[in-house]
């Protein structure tokens, strides 16, 4: 059985067992199609099978009379904020994200530089069975190596932030890249920054040294070592760099969900707006956006989904629980280089450690579980979910999220597995345990 998993980001599978030369070739040919003639940055997040994938898709789109623009190795964000700088029809990322070594994916933007709208995304779906035309000798599109669209990048992020400010701390940094696609972009970034920089995983070798999911279980080692060489922080990013995750002085996770809830609190310090954050991102955004007196509203998860919302509401700040910061100042898409410089000036302005910084926001404790169904229907259990708390506050738009005073929990059934994801925030951890072994035990309730 085929591992392709087709959504409206792009296709993943693994290597060899899914993601195979004939189905780079289909997909590709169909995106073509999709974006119609003109040029179509290409990038990779360096992973191993990174330049097999990309040798048949720029030779597909070259086949199909696009020009083709390689900006080499380099974050996701990068490819994001290129489509528009050089006014591309469109934009493909080669990578597979946290997923591990085995793993690769094509992520497909449109022409504004974001990931497709589902209604894109069907669009191209739809000329899979008819892409297969293919232009003649001097029809060919061209490639061009432009080595300009990761310094482009860089040179607009810092141009948000007081760089002179954050230079004058001189930050003590670790840096965990997992050897991939910031290992090419963030050493010297932080350098720019002012910043000693402390490198671990940040070779060049497209070989993740560990799962590359930047969840505290998977970075004991880059925990002791914040300790070890006495920082004043690390920063970690995921292989593509769309992700940041922060561990404090005291070598501790500054926890993912608190990525999101700083950089919303930095920007309202500076400008009022409105946010928008998926159904599953912390309560603590809405506690810091209310104080400023903005307002918080909440999207489907997925970027793109996110991305519409933030448009609709014209919205200073966005973004994901999962380390994902949105900052449509440069561009819709998450960031974690524009992540990283939120972060820094906000230390900077307030003089005060990460950790500290962490006892102030509001405390939440998020509990993740899923359950398999077996033959049961996901829907029909989820309505009576949804029945039983019909005088709670409800929300449909994914799934179905209930807000109590004391929690919140949501539910989302998944398009690929007969499983229900369920998810629960509240005041402690003990408190959020609790109530996901509840809700757990309601479902298995429900299956009999």
């Amino acid at each position: 059985m085929s591992t392709l998993m087709v959504s409206v980001s792009g296709i993943r599978g693994l290597v060899g067992d899914g993601l195979d030369p004939n189905t780079i070739v289909k997909y590709t040919s169909a995106y073509a199609d999709f974006c119609g003639f003109g040029k179509i940055v290409v990038g990779s997040d360096g992973r191993i099978s990174g330049n097999m994938v990309k040798h048949i898709l720029i030779g597909t789109l070259l086949a199909k009379g696009n020009d083709v623009i390689d900006i080499g190795i380099c974050p996701t964000p990068t490819v994001l904020y290129n489509v528009t700088k050089l006014g591309a029809v469109g934009g493909i990322q080669i990578s597979a994200s946290h997923n591990p070594n085995q793993w690769n994916a094509l992520k497909l933007l449109n022409s504004k530089g974001e990931f497709m709208t589902p209604e894109e995304n069907k669009i191209m779906l739809d000329k899979l069975e008819t892409s297969n035309n293919y232009k003649k000798w001097n029809e060919l599109g061209n490639l061009t190596l432009y080595d300009e669209g990761l310094q482009n990048h860089i040179k607009n992020v810092l141009k948000l932030v007081d760089v002179d400010l954050i230079k004058s701390k001189k930050f003590r940094v670790v840096l965990d890249c997992v050897n991939g696609a910031g290992s090419y972009v963030m050493p010297q970034f932080l350098k720019d920054l002012g910043c000693e920089v402390i490198k671990l995983n940040c070779g060049k070798t497209g070989i993740f040294p560990r799962l590359p999911e930047p969840i505290p279980e998977n970075l004991i080692e880059t925990m002791k070592f914040v300790k070890e060489q006495n920082a004043d922080l690390a920063i970690v990013v995921d292989p593509d760099v769309d992700r940041l995750v922060l561990i404090t002085d005291k070598g501790e996770p500054f926890i993912e969900e608190n990525t999101i809830t700083l950089a919303t609190k930095h920007i309202l310090s500076k400008v009022k707006g409105n946010v928008v954050v998926n159904l599953s991102t912390s309560r603590s955004v809405e506690d810091v956006a209310s104080a400023e007196g903005c307002k918080v509203f909440r999207a489907p998860v997925g970027e793109a989904n996110v991305v519409k919302l933030m448009k609709e509401v014209n919205a200073v700040i966005g973004g994901e629980g999962s380390g994902g910061v949105i900052y449509p100042e440069l561009h819709y898409g998450r960031d974690a280089l524009v992540g990283t410089v939120l972060t820094l000036e906000h230390l900077a302005q307030q003089n005060k450690k990460l950790s500290q910084i962490k006892d102030e926001l509001p405390k939440y404790f998020i509990a993740k579980k899923k359950i398999e169904l077996g033959n049961v229907n996901p829907d029909k259990i989820v309505e009576q979910i949804k029945e039983k708390y019909r005088n709670e506050k409800i929300n449909t738009d994914d799934g179905l999220r209930i807000d109590f005073e004391s929690h919140w929990v949501h539910f989302r059934k998944s398009n690929t597995e007969p499983i229900i994801r369920c998810i629960a925030e509240a005041k402690t951890e003990e408190e959020a345990n609790l109530f996901i072994d509840k809700y757990f035990g309601e479902i298995k309730e429900l299956m009999k």
